[in-house]
């Protein structure tokens, strides 16, 4: 086997469709990509010890490189050698098929010869087993590996091996290009294979449809990108966002923190809408309402957390035979399914009621609305895992973001295309209120601040997001006096933590939340104070990789990007600050 070492995780570029997504290294290698879904096995696993690579690698010393086309996730990935540069510009096709995937690679020797070294050998997923032999087919190859079907068009000139192994070496002329074109089935391929240049026409108009112009943002292109990557990451044929690209990846080392984040999250699908309806009335928003108004149509108030992204239920967390990332071990599905949390209903609603402003709200979101609002008024007294999935318990962000979702709702801007009578609004309104008063007599810390819970006085930075969204007003002194308590307790600098763990130092405990970091930006936004808005989101959106990815975590004293990669949430948060902080007008709740 061709062996490619795991990189740290700012090294990692993506390429998604929506369906699937892949992680490419910087020697040209697919370390990642399942098939044909998000949650299937993977063909291409070396990122956590697995077996299956792609790889397109110069030959003899180089140095790589490479960037984004604006506003998609067609990387223009690219090395300097010794004789000149090579450049690879790779995507997975669009319009995707849930199906099939199309990696297309194009080669191009930019200046100078280049000779380029080609290897691939699929995986055998998380179990035992081999592919089948390769077997040539006009101009290429076609390999059987377990119940996938893959086909390699345009490396006709390529050699077998063992275990459907093909690898080759080539040279390029000075501005000549090869054409890749890997498809990747769980049906068989009997089709012609997929001309080269009308999937290039295609992926890039499909892009140019999907991502829209925010030049009314703080930063247009990193805008842009991040909604590259929402769009990649969301099935056009569920509306389904997954909350990240891969599993297992570790928050910290042998701290045994890793999970599978293959799956939707109700509560990330929602803030990422959120985020897009505060740019406009766009696509995603659309997806966001699809995914979420079918889950509360069909689960009502025993809503789950996550599901897959069909709809259906997450597996059982179960561990796999692997290595796994340097300080992580494999796990494959999540516990989340057996959790309660009460927040997803609040975050629906705050989802409905940012779509009915921008008049996104057809008569079946319209109904789950109600199904929402009506699970608020059942279950708030219950018990739940919260936003960070630990232990049930009467979580304070729970209950006020709920409130917040209420009240978004039963505003008159809201109700009225949302088609609430006057008088279920006027009902929402008072149970946001009971709810606030409850917790505000429970879980109000002596300081005239909010603390995590009635038996856990410490705070908590997603304290920040309930008065963001309205469940209190920005200059209510126990908004401002949780910000205060937030910047003293769970900053170090300019960067921000969830909670405190125990006595350690916070850096010792995991490392910066990057999300919070941009809840920080937002609300000193809101507080009025720009300045340090401005601050928050600069250094928080500098914790991306070389390709301008997010993960969860960033280790601040390593400099290391920590948890699983592209973390969808971030990314949102970091839409949703863009458009914010270029609104001159803080001191306003959405």
């Amino acid at each position: 086997m061709h062996a490619f070492p795991p990189w740290n995780l700012r090294e990692y570029a993506l390429l998604a469709d929506g369906e699937r997504g892949a992680l490419v290294g910087p020697f040209g290698e697919v370390a990642w990509l399942c098939a044909p879904r998000w949650d299937s096995d993977p063909v291409f696993a070396g990122l956590i010890g697995g077996s299956g690579t792609y790889a397109v690698t110069p030959v003899g010393r180089f140095v790589p490189g490479g960037y984004y086309e604006d506003g998609s996730l067609i990387r223009r990935g690219g090395w300097v050698t010794g004789n000149g540069e090579v450049e690879c510009r790779e995507a997975l096709a669009m319009p995707a098929d849930p199906h099939r995937s199309v990696l297309l690679r194009r080669l191009t020797a930019e200046y100078g010869p280049a000779r380029v070294r080609l290897v691939l050998e699929p995986g055998t997923g998380f179990g035992p087993g081999r592919p089948g032999a390769a077997h040539r087919t006009d101009g290429g190859w076609t390999i059987r590996s377990g119940r996938l079907w893959l086909r390699w068009a345009g490396a006709g000139f390529a050699r077998p091996g063992p275990g459907g192994q093909l690898t080759a070496e080539l040279s390029l002329s000075p501005g000549e290009q090869l054409d890749l074109v890997l498809e990747v089935s769980d049906r068989r391929l009997d089709a012609p294979p997929p001309e080269p240049e009308r999937c290039w026409r295609a992926t890039e108009r499909a892009w140019r449809h999907s991502v829209p112009n925010l030049y009314h943002t703080l930063d247009e292109r990193d805008a842009r990108f991040s909604y590259a990557v929402l769009r990649g990451l969301t099935s056009r044929s569920t509306g389904g966002m997954v909350a990240a690209a891969t599993t297992s990846l570790p928050e910290r080392a042998e701290a045994g923190r890793n999970y599978d984040y293959r799956y939707v999250w109700i509560r990330d699908q929602c803030l990422a809408g959120q985020a897009v309806a505060a740019c406009g009335p766009y696509q995603l928003l659309d997806e966001a309402v699809r995914f979420t108004t079918d889950r509360l149509t069909e689960h009502g108030p025993r809503l789950a957390p996550a599901y897959t992204v069909a709809g259906g239920r997450v597996p059982d967390q179960r561990a796999v035979d692997l290595p796994g990332y340097p300080g992580g071990h494999d796990q494959v599905g999540n516990r989340i399914t057996r959790q309660f949390q009460l927040d997803v209903f609040g975050e629906a609603l705050l989802l409905f009621a940012a779509a009915a402003r921008r008049d996104r709200l057809d008569a079946n979101a319209r109904s789950a609305l109600r199904v929402a609002a009506d699970a608020i008024g059942r279950r708030w007294r219950e018990p739940d895992t919260g936003i960070w999935e630990l232990d049930e318990r009467a979580w304070t962000h729970s209950r006020l973001i709920c409130a917040a979702g209420l009240r978004a709702i039963a505003h008159p801007d809201v109700a009225r295309p949302a088609d609430v009578p006057q008088g279920l609004a006027a009902g929402w309104s008072a149970l946001a209120d009971r709810i606030v008063s409850h917790t505000s007599r429970r879980a109000l810390h002596s300081r005239g601040r909010w603390q995590r819970s009635p038996g856990d006085p410490a705070v908590d930075l997603a304290l920040l997001l309930p008065p963001l969204r309205g469940a209190l007003p920005a200059g209510d002194p126990r908004t401002s006096a949780t910000l205060r308590a937030c910047r003293d307790e769970l900053t170090d600098g300019h960067f921000a933590y969830r909670f405190r763990h125990d006595d350690r130092p916070l850096a010792e405990a995991e490392g910066a939340f990057v999300l919070c970091g941009f809840l920080m930006a937002l609300a000193e936004h809101q507080q009025g104070d720009a300045v340090e808005a401005a601050r928050w989101f600069e250094v928080t959106r500098g914790l991306c990789g070389s390709a301008g990815l997010f993960s969860e975590e960033y280790d601040v004293a390593q400099r290391r990007q920590r948890g699983n990669l592209p973390q969808a949430f971030v990314h949102a948060m970091m839409l949703e600050c863009s458009a914010r902080l270029a609104d001159s007008s803080p001191g306003r709740n959405p």
